[in-house]
């Protein structure tokens, strides 16, 4: 390597570090002056879910039937995508059994393109269905109704419904859209399962689904809080909520709700955010989700993810010519676009400036020990607070803010996991940057492994109660 360039490596490698480092404090400092959200009266708005499903016949029932049994006001709309189980058969049963339950119906060739198409027939649907019951009366109802997407092995909060009508959600005209916390529904699954089950996860793959949990319930519900300062929160694929009078609104400008990108649920609520609505986030109340305990499955969910940041980098220009948008939130958001490429540009940065300090250790007089004592023991704080420091203080900020019972070595442990955990990420990257350049879009569903965990709902405790075990 030139010795010319590398001084101006190094630079370049430090001034990515401290813009990290920068927004890992701007994103934990909201986070941890949180308020309880204020509940509303759920009666007051009207309630449809979809579920997209393909290949859902392991826990399509349970959630029909628990999200029925838990929301009795909502309508649920399961939208079988051509499946070759029995998911439509079982969908099929539970609408005989029920009115408030609807099937859906995809079949070759429209099926299985995508979970945005998807969720596009279940707006369709439940667009004629208001339509039909409603009249003349719809479009002024439209803006009373809430449409949530849930995944297949979804689980909701019981309490989710009454918070999300409450003065600074749904009972706010200008909110259009608001997204929930997402959490596992499988952490600590050990004592649920039998061991001897060959589906029964490895101790890697407990840590990952518990590293899933702690990502979601800190990382991106701190990066969430501070959207919701700058006005620019996005939505998830699981717990996002919508105005049905605000997918109209989109599908008059562009045809339908949801679009082509791989993170289809992002893409709406940019769309949602450039109508001029605000988007919200809650972390009161929850979605739960099914973690991933597989290396593989792992990374390949995240470079769909990737892929789908990549794909929506199309609308930076939309973004920052806006007039809906304040100049903060539109720098986020394209802070949060241009992510994936930073991070391949960095991982070229990084491994570059490794590579020169390696050649300057080795050539050293005395070799890489006299190099070491010399001084370069120096690089060790430095690759402390710029490298590790900002990805394992999650793992602490786990304990206070979402798991009080976890104890504090297990926390700086989980946070080291964690650091470790975000490799992953650079991996899933990469692919998706080699998927773009092959011009693939296509997606493998990712297979249930887990069936019958939380048969019944999880208690959501309130912020005081939280605040309480965790100063007991």
């Amino acid at each position: 390597m030139s010795l010319t360039l590398a001084p101006w490596i190094d630079v370049l490698a430090l001034a990515l570090c401290i813009t990290f480092l920068s927004y890992v404090l701007a994103i934990l400092l909201p986070f941890v002056r949180l308020e309880e959200t204020p509940e509303g009266d759920a009666d007051e708005l009207d309630w449809h879910l979809l579920i997209p499903c393909l290949n859902e016949e392991a826990v399509i029932s349970r959630t029909i039937s628990r999200l029925r049994r838990t929301h009795p006001r909502v309508h649920v709309w399961a939208i079988d995508d051509d499946s070759s189980d029995a998911t439509l058969a079982l969908i099929e049963a539970a609408a005989r059994d029920d009115d408030q339950v609807h099937l859906v119906r995809r079949t070759a060739p429209e099926a299985q393109q995508g979970k945005g198409a998807a969720l596009n027939a279940g707006w369709r649907a439940i667009h004629q269905y208001l339509t039909t019951t409603s009249g003349q009366a719809y479009p002024t109802r439209a803006e009373q109704t809430i449409v949530g997407v849930i995944d297949a092995d979804g689980m909701l909060d019981p309490r989710a419904l009454t918070v999300l009508s409450g003065p600074r959600l749904f009972g706010d005209a200008k909110v259009g859209a608001t997204q929930l916390q997402v959490r596992m529904i499988n952490r600590g699954v050990e004592g649920r399962i039998d061991a001897s089950d060959p589906a029964a996860p490895t101790w890697l793959g407990r840590m990952l689904v518990t590293l899933q949990d702690m990502e979601f319930r800190t990382v991106i519900a701190a990066m969430q809080h501070l959207r919701r300062t700058l006005g620019s929160v996005g939505m998830g694929g699981n717990g996002q909520f919508t105005r049905m009078s605000v997918l109209d609104t989109i599908a008059q400008e562009h045809g339908t709700p949801w679009h082509g990108a791989l993170l289809e649920d992002f893409e709406l609520g940019l769309h949602v955010l450039l109508a001029g609505r605000r988007n919200e986030y809650c972390n009161d109340v929850w979605v739960a989700q099914e973690g991933l305990p597989s290396v593989r499955a792992l990374v390949r969910q995240r470079t769909r993810w990737a892929q789908g940041g990549m794909q929506c980098s199309r609308y930076l220009p939309a973004v920052l010519r806006s007039r809906h948008l304040t100049t903060p939130a539109a720098l986020e958001i394209c802070y949060f676009l241009l992510i994936p490429w930073t991070q391949l540009v960095g991982t070229v940065v990084y491994t570059a400036a490794w590579t020169f300090v390696a050649t300057v250790a080795f050539s050293s007089v005395g070799g890489v020990g006299g190099w070491f004592l010399g001084g370069a023991w120096g690089l060790i704080p430095l690759i402390v607070a710029f490298g590790i420091a900002p990805l394992a203080l999650w793992g602490p900020v786990y304990r206070i803010k979402a798991e009080p019972g976890t104890g504090k070595g297990g926390a700086v442990l989980l946070g080291l996991a964690y650091w470790l955990y975000s490799y992953l990420m650079i991996i899933s990257v990469w692919r998706a940057a080699f998927r773009l350049l092959r011009s693939r879009s296509d997606w493998v569903k990712t297979d249930r492994i887990y069936t019958d965990l939380h048969p019944e709902p999880i208690p959501t405790p309130s912020m005081k109660e939280k605040h309480e075990q965790h100063t007991s």
